[in-house]
């Protein structure tokens, strides 16, 4: 666990790059800094952590592209999010820290060569796949601070364009992750860690915005998953070192 000048200068770091992913994404946050998260402040801060700054970025994200929410979708699926996001809490303070490791670690591996993959699952259309996108979503986001890859897979099989993704994905981050926060609380920092979160944010998100019109979508999508996958690897290595 980082300390000092160079733990806040890693966390700050984290954050700015999870904040333009975000923005150049719509979702994505949490699968790039979750992984560095878990490593800075700990697994279980830096899972609210990532619940805090992602919610936060998506309430923003979200004031935009309120028109283009689909009801009929995310209703459903939200709704079922919040039924779960009590076990994830759950689960995260009953483990040891190398389990979460593995856990948040394994969840951000297989999540990213899923989407990949473009998996393509029958059970994730129409009503009946929301619910179930949503509960695994709400459990992996209080859990791991990781959420979005079942949205992701569910948007992948209903058709959507990334332009419908994006607004009902900024919808999905502000209720999941407002409920995660309930469940887990406010990460413990100090005043300049705080203080440099919220810099990283804020600079993350011009950032962010700046690219997006210069950057293509596939090439910002392998980006993020291809920072995710590394992540998610050096997590499990992590763990499986601690037990």
């Amino acid at each position: 666990m980082a300390s000092g000048w160079t733990g806040d200068a890693l966390l700050a770091g984290t954050v700015l790059l999870g904040s333009c992913v975000q923005w150049l994404t719509g979702m994505g946050f949490a699968l790039v800094a979750v992984p560095a998260l878990v490593l800075l402040p700990g697994p279980a801060q830096g899972v609210v952590l990532a619940n805090c700054a992602a919610g936060a970025i998506s309430v923003v994200g979200l004031a935009g592209g309120l028109r283009q929410v689909r009801p009929g979708a995310m209703v459903p699926l939200c709704a079922a999010a919040a039924c779960t996001v009590p076990a994830g809490a759950w689960m995260t303070r009953q483990l040891p820290e190398p389990v979460l490791l593995l856990v948040m670690g394994g969840l951000v591996t297989a999540s990213v060569l899923l989407v990949l993959r473009g998996a393509r699952v029958p059970a994730l259309r129409g009503r009946r796949g929301a619910v179930a996108a949503g509960a695994v979503g709400g459990f992996m986001n209080s859990a791991a601070g990781v959420g979005g890859p079942p949205v992701s897979l569910y948007a992948v099989n209903a058709g959507w364009t990334v332009r419908e993704f994006v607004p009902n994905a900024q919808l999905y981050g502000v209720v999941v992750n407002a409920f995660s926060v309930a469940a887990n609380g406010v990460p413990e920092l100090s005043p300049p860690r705080w203080t440099a979160v919220v810099a990283a944010m804020a600079l993350g998100g011009l950032t962010g915005r700046w690219l997006a019109a210069r950057t293509s979508e596939e090439r910002a999508r392998l980006t993020v998953l291809a920072l995710a996958l590394l992540g998610g690897v050096t997590a499990v290595g992590k763990g499986v070192w601690g037990l």
